[in-house]
């Protein structure tokens, strides 16, 4: 494993960025990428009794017992700010809200979802690069445009039309725009800096400015 370059401290939100192996494509249905966004939700918290593959085996009353004793004792590791998935590589932003919080979340998460992804598709070996990317927000103007550039993904890789991004289903900006309520979502942190949500749907399809400011901040989205 390399060295990371970047501190991972409590209390700091980073971008994270990790792809697939030789920039394989780490979904190939709709099942793969909802199975991603269930272990966000799961493994955000510290020490889970069950791994999220047993878990998922128990019956709806089962998993609503376990589920509400989880919380009366959970720990949160990290606040999960924004997400967006691609077909080869995931963008998060997280807060760190334990020691190693991040490093512990992005490993449970990653092997859960490489088992499951090899299982699932009949495939042996790594599929995630070995070291996730991180590159820690120094201000709230970073902050939001790296959330932007987020969820403007699907539209700058070409996936989606510009008109129709409120529609992609992998990212959190359904959440943000008020179209669905995804429950482990903080979006507080942003959105705290616009007047409504008006002012941050806005922000987000401004089609004239966009390109520019991502180019002007992609030295602090990327971890060279």
């Amino acid at each position: 494993m390399g060295y990371r370059k970047t501190i991972l401290a409590n209390e700091q939100i980073y971008h994270i960025y990790n792809r697939g192996v030789a920039r394989q494509n780490i979904f190939k249905e709709a099942r793969d990428y909802l199975r991603l966004v269930e272990l966000l939700d799961y493994y955000r918290f510290k020490k889970p009794p069950l791994r999220f593959s047993h878990f998922k085996r128990l019956n709806s009353v089962q998993k609503k017992e376990f589920w509400d004793k989880f919380m009366e004792k959970s720990q949160p590791l990290v606040e999960i700010l924004s997400f967006c998935f691609m077909p080869n590589h995931i963008h998060l932003l997280l807060k760190q809200v334990k020691e190693k919080g991040i490093s512990i979340f992005m490993a449970n998460t990653l092997n859960s979802f490489s088992r499951y992804f090899n299982t699932s598709h009949k495939r042996v070996g790594p599929l995630f690069q070995a070291n996730f990317k991180a590159v820690r927000i120094e201000s709230d103007e970073q902050l939001v445009h790296v959330n932007r550039y987020i969820h403007l993904n699907p539209v700058t890789s070409y996936l989606v039309e510009f008109k129709k991004l409120g529609d992609y289903r992998w990212s959190s900006l359904p959440h943000f725009l008020g179209l669905c309520s995804t429950g482990f979502i903080v979006s507080s942190y942003i959105l705290s800096h616009f007047k409504s949500g008006e002012g941050y749907r806005k922000f987000l399809f401004d089609q004239v400015d966009y390109q520019r400011k991502l180019q002007e901040i992609k030295h602090l989205i990327f971890d060279k």
